[in-house]
């Protein structure tokens, strides 16, 4: 089973056992969590796609870890003004691993 699903206003895809790196929740590793915000689940032959999203569809996931991501360099200049501004920034995450697909039909 596939679905594609929305978390902290971006979509991410995935099948029960995927890992998936998702924007960062409020939550203890080890705590399970329900996405209710799915767009679209393939179950072999048959797929339902949702108006922007599936009523009774949702994915049952287990948080592995929060973390940061690696470090990106931001970096302004304006030329012949003697402006330069350097900044990094590391984007907090929350790593799920997918354990069960609902689908409407269920």
């Amino acid at each position: 089973m596939y679905a594609v699903f929305e978390s902290g206003g971006l979509q991410f895809n995935g099948e029960e056992g995927a890992v998936v790196k998702i924007p960062h929740l409020q939550a203890e590793p080890g705590d399970t969590i329900s996405l209710d915000k799915v767009l679209m689940v393939k179950d072999g032959e048959q797929s339902h796609v949702g108006k922007p999203y599936l009523d009774a569809a949702r994915v049952e996931a287990e948080i592995l870890n929060q973390g940061h991501a690696d470090k990106i360099t931001v970096y302004k200049f304006k030329k012949r003004k003697k402006y330069r501004r350097t900044k990094g920034h590391r984007q907090q995450f929350t790593e799920i691993k997918i354990k069960k697909i609902i689908s409407p039909e269920n």
